[in-house]
């Protein structure tokens, strides 16, 4: 896709490089989606007009500040391709406005050189640009070796302080692409961490990028999370970033990382990560097991709020948090339990609730092949009936026989739903009514 995005940049007639991620996982061998480009000698207002011929053209506003362009292509096949446009930017320059180390601002300069532009980013692997005209790799820092080694550098002292979301990417490519930061990475990563309170929660969590993640969610996803989240903690970042981890202690911590790893290693889906994350972030709170747990779900609804994270995965990490700790004499064991653990739950958190106490366990070195052998039980048995969509007779039918609206409508409902639950084969339409009938 790429490719084809880069053949139609080179045909604008413009002296575009390929920048940031894009060249860093193509070095990698990687996929990417990325596709941002940098034009020297124009400005903001130059690139509007050299791309309004060949689309709609809207400005590219990061963290409040004008950095680009984004060009919506009038050809279909390639704005088919690049659903959210693609971003053009120009060389930009870090300029002081006082005294302090924070006073400054970021300005276009479209006579500054690609290389001079590279000097202001994040990180030295992603301080490279591709000229696309000839092919040339533009590396004033060292970007390619850093790369080859797994190394992680900021490109100056001030990285950190020109957008603190860097702290959490940093965090995100120990993750996910495996780097190790050098030291004078997490010197300023402890010295900065508590400025990454002042990046709004769309950026960290819900997502501003066109794959709707923020970097804390890539971090979770990644290989190495685990790896991250001790960097975090001991750099102070996690502490800034979710409060209720300054309140807990060494061992609380570790196993609660130590969990996020297992859910990683397994696979599991992001609500599974995030709940690990959160789901003991309540013990400092209350040490009770149940009432850790409503802490919990009550820590984990306010900071997925905080950090923007849609509404419907919000619930569903809470839930996990406020159900996990059902006793281990709770874990069904016969069809007719695991049916009823699905009536209970629902699919979606039952499912879930397994895999976190899988994770939770080999976190703590016990054996978890018990929980796979449930798994398997719960897949053969979701297909019997176990929800009220699947009862053979609905609200309407029961309101045929004479029941009114109401309360006693749902029980009777409910009650039939228990009844099928345990044995299946009462789900007809003829043996349903006839127990409806007994409770008129």
């Amino acid at each position: 896709m790429r490719r084809e995005v880069e053949d139609y940049v080179r045909s604008l007639g413009l002296d575009a490089y390929l920048v940031g991620g894009a060249v860093r996982d193509e070095l990698l061998g990687l996929e990417s989606n990325d596709a941002d480009f940098l034009v020297p000698g124009l400005d903001t207002d130059g690139l509007r007009q050299a791309l309004a011929p060949h689309g709609r053209v809207e400005d590219l506003v990061v963290a409040g500040r004008l950095v680009g362009v984004r060009l919506h292509p009038r050809d279909r096949r390639i704005r088919d391709l690049t659903r959210a446009g693609i971003e053009f930017a120009p060389p930009r320059k870090e300029v002081s406005t006082g005294p302090g180390r924070h006073d400054f601002e970021i300005v276009a300069d479209p006579l500054l050189s690609v290389a001079d532009d590279m000097r202001r980013r994040d990180f030295t692997v992603n301080a490279m640009a591709r000229r696309l005209a000839t092919g040339e790799l533009v590396d004033p820092l060292g970007g390619r070796a850093d790369l080859e080694a797994r190394r992680l550098r900021t490109v100056s002292p001030q990285s950190f302080r020109e957008d603190p979301l860097r702290l959490v990417r940093a965090l995100r490519f120990v993750s996910q692409l495996g780097f190790q930061p050098d030291a004078a990475l997490v010197a300023q990563m402890r010295e900065e961490a508590p400025a990454v309170k002042l990046v709004s929660g769309e950026r960290i969590g819900g997502g501003l990028a066109a794959d709707g993640m923020g970097e804390l969610s890539k971090l979770l996803l990644g290989r190495e999370p685990g790896r991250a989240l001790r960097l975090a903690r001991e750099t102070g970042v996690l502490g800034e970033l979710i409060p209720e981890f300054a309140a807990a202690d060494d061992a609380l911590a570790e196993h609660v990382i130590a969990v996020v790893q297992e859910s990683a290693d397994a696979g599991d889906p992001l609500a599974v990560r995030l709940a690990a994350l959160l789901h003991d972030l309540g013990k400092p709170v209350d040490p009770d097991p149940l009432g850790h747990a409503r802490a919990g779900a009550a820590i984990a609804k306010s900071t997925l709020e905080r950090l923007r994270y849609p509404a419907r995965l919000t619930r569903r990490v809470v839930a996990i948090v406020r159900e996990h700790p059902f006793r281990e004499d709770a874990l069904p064991a016969t069809p007719r339990e695991v049916r009823r653990f699905l009536a209970r739950y629902g699919d979606e958190l039952a499912f879930d609730l397994l895999a976190h106490r899988r994770a939770d366990l080999r976190a703590k070195g016990r054996d978890a092949t018990a929980l796979d052998a449930l798994r398997a039980a719960l897949e053969r048995e979701r297909s019997s009936p176990h929800r009220l969509r699947d009862l053979a007779v609905g609200g309407d039918d029961l309101l045929a026989l004479g029941f009114r609206p109401g309360p006693q409508l749902g029980r009777v409902l409910a009650d039939l739903l228990a009844e099928v639950v345990d044995e299946p084969d009462l789900n007809t339409r003829e043996e349903l009514l006839a127990r409806a009938r007994e409770r008129l």
